[in-house]
Parts: structure tokens; C-alpha cells; sequence
């Protein structure tokens, strides 16, 4: 074997220990959204649209303040690769005011998301359940917000184990909350789809106390984060707002996108939504590792970029996109052959049953755009290169794929496609971001100079 081969593989070990981890961290929270969709879709299929327009609200609000205090991990995984650890601990005080100011302002918006839905002409049954699953949501947005912080400590040096221990411990919570407050089991009332929306606010402030467990341990004695208090420093938080905030609108962009589609098919019935919504689970499902991998990427590089080792950060880049693209074909094959039993797992109703394994096959054609775009931002966040992809991800999304999705799925352009063109001018914003995002890394990571001023 040559010394090259084995650099490679040795780096790719790399990447797996760390993202491994992290893809079961994400399985497991994509098990509790499943387990949502599940026991949402067997109580009623109302309470299953509820549910899923409920969350296609939600994730874009948690996404958008997740993003911003995403800034943490590429700035620890710096600090940590230059030994500069007494910087660490005031990294996450000063996020820690990030998270609880954006939680608070997260809850405020889903407190008083109703007239959206007028506006979407969502169907009112629908909406009904949707608002108070919502506003039960709201209640955890604070916690979750801290707990996000104080994961991406761990992430940022390498931990990754806690996210998935935390990931795991919550869903198992999650089943049986669902099953009691859903069903009204053992003298609790009976809330259907509301009832995932409470479970899901008492897992938000479970997870912060179990990260709070983590990171009060010795291992994290070094980063002397707990040493003293320290009020909000603007200077501080405006370093972490420039790369958290295009973080954010990156993710917000992408995640919007989905969830305006869910909206915007609301207008098709309960049945539609329900079909849209599983073939987007199992899309999410399969997506893990792609995520997993890019949210590696963005640590392993961020060390190394704080180790001094430029020209390495840029093979680790290389091997990542790799490995994400060989993940996704891999993926979608699976999903091609099992599609009709995937969707069995979700739904008893025929009319559903066959719409979502007509909608599945869409997911078989851009799961390799989307896991490509994905892999290609998380090594640009290792380089605390956010805004430019930002920008792309807008572009792609909202200026390609929303209007060929109303133009297609509305008729503007001809016969009406209905559900079938909005999916069609999803995969095409997908598509734009993988070349335009794939075209952007490889400028960055062979550009010293422009890799030295984005470390600043």
C-alpha cells in the first residue's frame, strides 16, 4: 500500500469516528419525527396533516436558530486544533446568550403562527391541530436552543459520542410520552396529534439537562467554560453572528423550502399532505449520513485549519464529498428496491399507500444532489466559509426551485401537475446547489490566501 493510499485511509477513518456518531444522533431524531408521523397517521389522517404541517412550521424556526449557534462548532474545532482553550470556554458562554435570546424569539413566533395558515388556505381541520401542536413546541424552543450550544461543545472537540447517547436516550422517552398523551393512556387526556407536540417539549428540556450532565464532567475541565460568568460581549457574539448568521439562512433557506412546499400542498387535502410527508421522511431518513458526514467534515477540517495543516484540510474536504456522494447512490438504490415496504412502515390508507410510492421515486432521483449540496457546505463551514453558500442557497432555492415548483405544480406553464411539479422544481433547486456549491469548495481549498483571511 502506498504512503498516499494510507494518508487517505487513515483520514477517512477520521471522518467516519467522527460522523458516525453523529448519523446515529441524527437516525435517532429522525426516529422521533417517524415515530410523530406513525402514531400521528394511525390515531387520524387529520391528525397526521396537523402533525406534518406542524413541523414543516417548526423545523425552519429551530433550524434558522440552530444555524445561528452553529458558529460554535467550526470555531471551537479551530480553537481546539490551535490549543487555544481558555478561548474555547468563552466561545460557549457567549453562544449560551445566543441560544437562550434566539429560543426566546423562536417561541414568540410559534406563539402566533395561526394566521400563516389563512394565509396558506391550509385545511382548517388541519390547521387546528397543527397551531396547538405548535404552541406546545414553543414552550421547549429555549432549552433546545442552550442544549444545541452545549452539544456543539462536544461536537467542536471531537466528542461526537454525546449527541448520540443524548439522541438515543430521547426517543426512547418519546415512544411512550407519545403513547400516553396521544391515546390519553393511564388518566392523562386525550390530545392526538397535540399530545406529539407536548412529548416533544419535554424531550427539548430532558436533552439539556443530559447535556448539562456531559459537559459538567472533567473531560471538559480544560475549555474552563463553567470558570466564571460572563455577560454578553457584543464583539464576541458579533464574530460567531458573521458565520452563524449565514449558517443559519443556509439552512433555513433549504429547510424552507420543504416546508413552504407541505404548505403550499395543503390546499390538496389531508390525503396529499400525508403522501408528501412520508416519502419525506424516508428521504430524511436516508439523508443521515450524508449530514453526518458533512457536520463531520466541518469539524475535521476546522481542526485542521487550527493545527496549521492547509493543504491537509483540503484533502480531508476531498475524501468527504467522496464518501458523501457513494453514501447517497448507495441510498437510493436501497429506497428504489424497497420503496413499497418503506412505505407500508407508515400507512394503512390505500390512497396514501399509493401516492406516497409514486412520490418515492422522486427522492430516488435528487437524493444525490442533496446529499452532494449538503457534503459541499459542510466543508465550506469548515472553513468558516458561509457566506457565499448562502447566497447559492438562496439562488437555488428560492429563485430556481420555487418558481419552476408553483409554475409546474400550479399550471402556469400549462396542464396543471399538481403534487408531481412541485417535486419536479424541488429537485431541480437541488440540483443547482450541488454544481454551483461543488464549484465554490473547490475554489476555496486551494486558495491559501482567501482560507487564511475566512480563519481570521
Amino acid at each position: 500500500m502506498s504512503e498516499s493510499s494510507g494518508v487517505l485511509k487513515k483520514e477517512a477513518r477520521q471522518l467516519l469516528q467522527l460522523a458516525l456518531p453523529l448519523m446515529g444522533a441524527q437516525l435517532f431524531q429522525m426516529g422521533m419525527n417517524i415515530t410523530d408521523v406513525i402514531m400521528a397517521g394511525r390515531y387520524s389522517s387529520v391528525d397526521l396533516a396537523g402533525v406534518a404541517l406542524g413541523s414543516s412550521v417548526m423545523w425552519p424556526v429551530v433550524i434558522l436558530m440552530m444555524g445561528l449557534i452553529q458558529a460554535v462548532t467550526p470555531t471551537v474545532a479551530q480553537l481546539n486544533g490551535a490549543k487555544d482553550y481558555a478561548e474555547i470556554g468563552e466561545v460557549i458562554r457567549q453562544g449560551l446568550w445566543m441560544g437562550f435570546i434566539g429560543g426566546l424569539l423562536g417561541s414568540l413566533v410559534l406563539f402566533n403562527i395561526a394566521p400563516l395558515y389563512g394565509l396558506a388556505d391550509v385545511d382548517p381541520a388541519a390547521a387546528a391541530v397543527s397551531i396547538e401542536y405548535l404552541n406546545m413546541i414553543a414552550r421547549g424552543l429555549p432549552a433546545l436552543a442552550c442544549f444545541f450550544c452545549l452539544r456543539y461543545l462536544c461536537d467542536g472537540t471531537g466528542f461526537t459520542h454525546a449527541a448520540l447517547v443524548i439522541a438515543a436516550i430521547a426517543l426512547l422517552l418519546k415512544i411512550p410520552l407519545n403513547y400516553v398523551l396521544i391515546y390519553g393512556r393511564f388518566g392523562f387526556p386525550e390530545l392526538g396529534g397535540v399530545g406529539c407536540g407536548v412529548a416533544h417539549a419535554i424531550i427539548m428540556w430532558a436533552q439539556l439537562l443530559l447535556i448539562l450532565v456531559v459537559v459538567t464532567r472533567k473531560r471538559f475541565g480544560y475549555t474552563k467554560w463553567m470558570s466564571k460568568f460572563s455577560a454578553p460581549e457584543w464583539i464576541r457574539i458579533r464574530a460567531l453572528l458573521i458565520i452563524g448568521i449565514p449558517i443559519g439562512l443556509t439552512l433555513f433557506a433549504e429547510v424552507g423550502i420543504f416546508s413552504l412546499t407541505t404548505l403550499l400542498l395543503g390546499r390538496y387535502g389531508a390525503e396529499v399532505v400525508a403522501s408528501h410527508n412520508i416519502a419525506m421522511s424516508i428521504a430524511g431518513f436516508m439523508f443521515m449520513m450524508p449530514l453526518a458526514l458533512g457536520h463531520g467534515s466541518t469539524i475535521r477540517i476546522g481542526f485542521r485549519l487550527g493545527a496549521g495543516e492547509i493543504k491537509g484540510a483540503g484533502i480531508t474536504a476531498g475524501i468527504a464529498l467522496s464518501m458523501t456522494v457513494l453514501f447517497a447512490i448507495v441510498g437510493a438504490l436501497f429506497v428504489l428496491m424497497f420503496r413499497e415496504h418503506l412505505v407500508a412502515i407508515f400507512t394503512t390508507d390505500p390512497a396514501v399507500r399509493e401516492l406516497s410510492v409514486v412520490l418515492v421515486l422522486f427522492v430516488v432521483f435528487f437524493m444525490t444532489f442533496d446529499a452532494t449540496q449538503t457534503g459541499a457546505i459542510g466543508c465550506l463551514r469548515g472553513f468558516k466559509d458561509t457566506r457565499v453558500p448562502m447566497m447559492i442557497a438562496l439562488f437555488s432555492y428560492w429563485v430556481v426551485g420555487l418558481p419552476l415548483q408553483c409554475a409546474l405544480g400550479f399550471g402556469w406553464l400549462g396542464e396543471p401537475m399538481g403534487v408531481y411539479g412541485f417535486w419536479i422544481g424541488l429537485s431541480a433547486g437541488l440540483g443547482v446547489a450541488a454544481i454551483l456549491l461543488c464549484r465554490r469548495l473547490w475554489y476555496v481549498h486551494g486558495n491559501e490566501p482567501l482560507i487564511m483571511s475566512l480563519a481570521g
